[in-house]
């Protein structure tokens, strides 16, 4: 029986948390399904986790920059590529023994899968699987399904000073 993790707020660490836990299952050599949604895999953390024969990687296939910048058609190819990956990480899920959705809170939030739909999901993979979700904003039906939930709450950012995202430290 595995249990679900809920690692969300507007502080850093959500994916390195993850990403944590990941390495942790590989180390033991248990199998890993690590995917990004509204994320395209290109950061130097998704590489190196690659290099794991037990770590399977699924990301959103292009980088498409802010959803709320975004046309109307643009939004429609998100939503499609999204339920996609989503699709996908549903049949790579079955022998896995964590699952790690980044950014999953989000895509719900924007509308992009149907939260019954990750729900539906939660109920019948958390019997075989661990599960990590990652993002924003978690829903009360997202955090009664959760066993544990961490809320990652930024006190001080260089971000609040201008500094842009640093190559290594957020990405």
């Amino acid at each position: 029986m595995g249990l679900i993790h809920i690692y969300h707020g507007n502080g850093k660490g959500k994916t390195t948390a993850s990403l944590g836990l990941s390495l942790r299952m590989a180390g033991l050599g248990k199998k890993v399904l690590f995917s990004q949604f509204l994320k395209c895999g290109d950061s130097s953390e998704i590489k190196a986790l690659k290099e794991f024969e037990e770590v399977k990687v699924l990301c959103s296939p292009i980088p498409h920059g802010f959803f709320i910048t975004l046309s109307d058609k643009e939004k429609e190819d998100v939503k499609r590529e999204i339920g996609e990956l989503f699709s996908k990480v549903k049949d790579e899920a079955l022998d896995k023994d964590l699952i790690v959705m980044d950014e999953i809170l989000d895509a719900v939030g924007l509308g992009l899968i149907e939260e019954e739909a990750l729900i539906d999901f939660l109920k019948v993979q958390k019997e075989k699987s661990e599960i990590v979700l990652t993002g924003r904003n978690p829903s009360d039906n997202l955090r009664k399904s959760a066993d544990y939930i961490t809320n990652m709450e930024k006190e001080k950012h260089p971000f609040d000073k201008g500094y842009p995202a640093r190559e290594g430290i957020e990405y």
